[in-house]
């Protein structure tokens, strides 16, 4: 299954140096690196990143994530996954621009 984790530049940019990252200052404070599922990222966008342009949009495989990833209830009791570990950039299959539009986010059509 895959998971989305959205990232502003200057978070991507730190994670391609360093190799590694806790994430945002968010996931710092709550102790877990915030994922969402393709059904969950258009409002995770909307919600946590509105407004915002030159982001990264990063694709990971939970099966690469292994027993560090947790599924716990979120926004009105869905399962969200959470890592309990640094995020690697090797954890990382892919990654891409994701556009502002005059709409919102612009993401990719394979989500």
């Amino acid at each position: 299954m895959l998971v989305y984790k959205i990232f502003r530049r200057p978070e991507w940019d730190a994670l391609v140096v360093h190799g590694r990252t806790r994430g945002a200052p968010v996931d710092e404070a709550d102790g877990f690196v915030h994922f969402s599922t393709a059904g969950q990222l258009r409002e995770t966008a909307a919600r946590h990143f509105a407004g915002e342009g030159d982001l990264v949009l990063a694709t990971l495989d939970t099966d690469r994530l292994g027993d560090a990833l947790r599924w716990e209830p979120s926004r009105g009791g869905a399962l969200f996954p959470h890592l309990y570990r640094m995020l690697e950039l090797t954890d990382v299959l892919r990654h891409g621009p994701l556009p502002s539009g005059p709409d919102g986010h612009v993401f990719p059509e394979d989500l």
